[in-house]
């Protein structure tokens, strides 16, 4: 298998791990007992920094790449497998956005509120960019030798 094509599925599977790191925060942050006072300090913040730095921002990156890698003959199947990226990107966020009014105003801040809206429209620029890649045909080239 061509390095593109590994490239573009563990972009998937990064894609679909801070979908889950996401989800989990914002059930955590619905489920918090009101009477423990060592979890009335967490503040989600940090952590969504941090998932974001070690989950969407590789997963794009390795995404930009396996794009960059096959946009001269184009892939479906790269295409393809970019464009789920972005679907489990889009439906994880859009989980994360419904759980939002489920969660104590002690914990909304504005990255809680509106980390969820920015990356279900970076799902949707990542999966125009995969719906790139079934546009592209393959060059043939001027002349057969053969």
């Amino acid at each position: 298998m061509a390095t593109e094509r590994w490239l573009a599925i563990i972009s998937v599977a990064l894609f679909a791990m801070f979908a889950g790191e996401m989800i989990s925060v914002y059930n955590f942050m619905i489920n918090i007992p009101s009477d423990d006072e060592f979890l009335r300090t967490f503040s989600a913040d940090e952590k969504l920094i941090q998932f974001v730095s070690i989950g969407v921002a590789p997963a794009g990156i390795l995404a930009a790449v396996a794009f960059i890698m096959s946009k001269r003959y184009g892939s479906k199947q790269i295409g393809g497998l970019i464009i789920v990226g972005g679907i489990i990107m889009l439906v994880g966020m859009y989980v994360c956005y419904s759980m939002v009014d489920k969660i104590d105003d002690y914990y909304i801040t504005d990255l809680v509120k509106y980390l969820p809206l920015l990356f279900m429209m970076l799902s949707a620029l990542t999966m125009g960019v995969g719906a790139y890649l079934f546009k592209i045909k393959k060059k043939h080239p001027k002349k057969e030798y053969f």
